[in-house]
């Protein structure tokens, strides 16, 4: 009772950001160690949270960045071992922080997307179809704008959910410079020698048990990486476990094992 009532109490007198850094800081305090660094909100961590579904097929078919974890989501900010990958690239592997560029962010990570949107380096644009917390509402099988608008798009577990994936690659391509790269991450079978979709599955309860998510269209295989280049991509795979800035086997990060980058180019 005494418990709620200083919940009540505190809602009143202390605004609602305020609330916020309070929670963050009791947490770090709470989870303070040193097993674990989250560079995203750069906490000192004894354990991170579990993360992920746990619908069988995803265990069956060995699915990466679909299946349950433990270990896997910073329990500060909520980032996920798939967004402190993709940071941990950009920041170690790219210019991207330092070098002028407009990039278009799909689907938008929200502990990334704040850090990049304090860069006055990036001409930033998010985009979404049905998100709120985007600057577009957008179909990327039918990107509303021009050829070679941007330097660099990040679409991240988005292809999974699109029917025609062909076209909305095809869109990517053709709203990217020459000479612009991408980072188009998506849950990939380690089990599976080609990409298995089926679509006339379209009942949500179905989804989860044939594609491991109600919204999933297909489980993708390693033949992704020719999907890609079929709309005109240069692909490039990177394993973090092979180099030492990513403490590949101290994990010190959280990242997901197995888990590659794979980055795209427009010559």
């Amino acid at each position: 009772m005494l418990k709620s009532r200083i919940k009540k109490l505190a809602k009143l007198v202390i605004p609602e950001n305020q609330r916020r850094k309070l929670r963050c800081y009791a947490n770090k305090i709470r989870f303070i160690g040193f097993r674990f660094k989250c560079p995203i909100c750069n906490s000192h961590l004894r354990k991170l949270d579990p993360f992920g579904l746990k619908f069988p097929v995803l265990t069956e078919k060995n699915v990466i960045g679909g299946g349950y974890r433990l270990n896997a989501q910073c329990p500060i900010c909520h980032s996920s071992d798939r967004e402190r990958l993709l940071y941990l690239y950009l920041l170690k592997k790219t210019n991207f922080f330092t070098e002028k560029a407009k990039v278009l962010h799909v689907a938008p990570e929200g502990g990334l997307s704040r850090i990049i949107k304090t860069r006055s380096n990036i001409d930033y644009v998010t985009a979404d179809i049905s998100a709120n917390n985007v600057m577009v509402r957008m179909d990327i099988t039918e990107i509303n704008y021009s050829a070679e608008t941007f330097d660099v798009i990040i679409c991240n577990h988005v292809l999974e959910h699109i029917i025609d994936d062909g076209k909305a690659m095809s869109e990517l391509y053709r709203v990217l410079k020459p000479g612009g790269w991408g980072i188009l991450q998506v849950p990939i079978s380690l089990s599976l020698d080609k990409t298995y979709e089926d679509f006339s599955v379209t009942d949500p309860s179905e989804r989860e048990t044939i594609f491991g998510q109600f919204d999933h269209v297909r489980i993708y295989a390693m033949d992704y990486v020719d999907r890609l280049k079929k709309s005109g991509f240069e692909v490039d795979r990177f394993n973090w476990q092979e180099d030492p800035e990513f403490c590949g086997s101290n994990n010190k990060y959280g990242l997901l094992r197995s888990e590659n980058v794979f980055i795209v180019n427009k010559p």
